[in-house]
C-alpha cells in the first residue's frame, strides 16, 4: 500500500513515540456547553466529542482551590469551540500535553465549588458538576470537599490498582509451536508462565489468571477477550522462537504496534499463523493496517506503560540471567490486538538453537527465566502505583 507510510507516522504521532503534537488523529471535541443544574445547586460543564472519550482525570485543584484542572485522555480541542465562562467560571484556559488535552478552569474566589467529573448515562458526553455551596458554612464544606476528594482519589486508584495479572502461555494443544531439538514450545512456555505465575501470587499482591492451564488451545482473540473480561491490569504472553538459522539466539519483547524491522515481521507472521488451528478465522480478515491504527490509538494510554514493561524485562534478561538482548520491538500480534490493558509478548530464546534449546528446557533455565519476568513486573508495578494517577472511566 502506498499510504503505509503515512498512516504510520501519524500512529507513532498519536501515540507519543515521536515528538510532532498530533492533529488529525485524535479525538476531536466539538461543543462545550455550561448550564445550570436541575437542582440548582450550581452548573453542569457538558463536553461533547467526534466519537467516545474512553478516560478522564479526577478534576484536581493542584496549586490553587479557585483552579479546577481536568484532562482528558487522547482528545484535542476541535474547530470553533466557544469556551464556555458564566456562572461560577471566570476565566478558561487549555493546554495540550502528549497528545492529552487539559482544561483550566478559573472559579470565582467568592464562592466554594465542589467538583466531580463523569460520564453523562444517556450519550457518551462527558459532565463535569460545578455545585455552589454557602459562604456561612464554608468551612465545614471545605473539610468535606478535601474528604471527598480524597474518596474519590482513593478509590479511583483502587479501581487501577495493579491487582490483577493475566498470563498467557503460548499455542497448546495441536498448536505445538516452535518445534526444535527435541523440544515444543507449548509445554516450555506453559512450564514458565506457572512458575511465573506462583512468583506473582506468593510475591506481590495480585490475582494471575492463566489463558491456559493445560494442554489446550486457545483461539488468539479469546485470549484477549479473557483478559478484558476478569479485569486485567496486565497481560503477558509467554513464546519461545525459532529460525532457519542454529546461530540465531537471544531474547526479545514486543507491545502492539507497526512492524519496524523485517525480523520482527518474520516472528509476527509465525505467531500469527497459528490461526489456522481456529474454526472460525474470517474475523482476522478485518486485522489490517487502518484497523491496527485505530486499536493502537484506542490503547495508546497503555502504549507507553507497555514498553516501559517490555524494556524492564529485556533489561531482566540480560542482567540477571545473562541472556543476549535483541530489544524491545513492535509488532501487529493479534494476541495483543484485544487486551485493553498494557501487554507484552516475550521470546525467550531461539529452540532451534541447540544451546538455548537446552537451558529453556532445563528447570534452572525456566526458574532463572521466570524469575526474571517477576523482577520486572515487580519493578514495573511499584513505579506504576507510586505514580498512577486517579483516571474515572466508565
Amino acid at each position: 500500500m502506498t499510504d503505509r507510510p503515512y498512516v504510520w507516522v501519524v500512529l507513532l504521532m498519536a501515540i507519543g513515540l515521536v515528538g510532532a503534537a498530533p492533529a488529525t488523529a485524535q479525538i476531536q471535541i466539538r461543543d462545550m456547553e455550561l448550564a445550570e443544574r436541575s437542582d440548582g445547586e450550581g452548573y453542569v460543564l457538558r463536553v461533547q466529542a467526534t466519537e467516545r472519550i474512553q478516560a478522564f482525570s479526577v478534576p484536581e485543584r493542584p496549586n490553587d482551590d479557585a483552579v479546577v484542572e481536568w484532562t482528558l485522555y487522547d482528545a484535542a480541542m476541535g474547530e470553533d469551540v466557544d469556551l464556555p465562562t458564566g456562572g461560577p467560571i471566570t476565566r478558561v484556559e487549555t493546554d495540550t500535553v502528549d497528545g492529552h488535552f487539559t482544561l483550566r478552569l478559573h472559579l470565582n474566589e467568592n464562592e466554594v465549588i465542589r467538583t466531580d467529573a463523569y460520564r453523562d448515562g444517556a450519550s457518551d458526553d462527558l459532565l463535569l458538576s460545578l455545585r455552589s455551596a454557602t459562604q456561612t458554612a464554608a468551612g465545614q464544606i471545605a473539610d468535606d470537599a478535601a474528604r471527598s476528594a480524597r474518596e474519590i482519589a482513593e478509590s479511583a486508584r483502587e479501581r487501577w490498582r495493579l491487582d490483577t495479572i493475566v498470563i498467557d502461555p503460548g499455542h497448546g494443544g495441536q498448536d505445538h509451536g516452535a518445534t526444535a531439538n527435541g523440544v515444543r514450545e507449548k509445554n516450555i512456555v506453559l512450564d514458565v508462565a506457572q512458575k511465573l505465575g506462583g512468583y506473582l501470587e506468593e510475591h506481590l499482591d495480585v490475582e494471575v489468571l492463566y489463558t491456559r492451564t493445560d494442554d489446550t488451545f486457545i483461539e488468539l482473540e479469546e485470549r484477549g477477550r479473557f483478559a478484558n473480561e476478569h479485569g486485567a491490569k496486565l497481560f503477558i504472553s509467554i513464546h519461545a522462537n525459532s529460525a532457519g538459522s542454529s546461530r540465531a539466539y537471544g531474547t526479545e519483547t514486543f507491545f502492539l504496534g507497526p512492524s519496524k524491522t523485517e525480523s520482527a515481521r518474520r516472528v509476527m507472521e509465525r505467531e500469527n499463523s497459528v490461526i489456522r488451528y481456529e474454526e472460525d478465522t474470517d474475523v482476522y480478515d478485518e486485522y489490517d493496517d487502518q484497523e491496527l491504527v485505530r486499536a493502537t490509538l484506542t490503547q495508546s494510554a497503555y502504549l507507553r506503560q507497555s514498553q516501559d514493561l517490555a524494556a524492564q524485562i529485556e533489561n531482566q534478561f540480560a542482567e540477571r540471567v545473562n541472556r543476549r538482548s535483541r530489544g524491545v520491538k513492535q509488532a501487529p500480534f493479534y494476541v495483543l490486538w484485544g487486551a485493553s490493558m498494557p501487554a507484552v509478548l516475550v521470546e525467550m530464546g531461539f529452540l532451534s538453537n541447540g544451546s538455548e534449546a537446552n537451558f529453556l528446557s532445563s528447570d534452572q533455565g525456566q526458574t532463572y527465566m521466570a524469575s526474571a519476568i517477576f523482577r520486572a513486573v515487580r519493578d514495573y508495578k511499584e513505579q506504576y502505583e507510586r505514580g498512577m494517577m486517579p483516571v474515572a472511566g466508565e
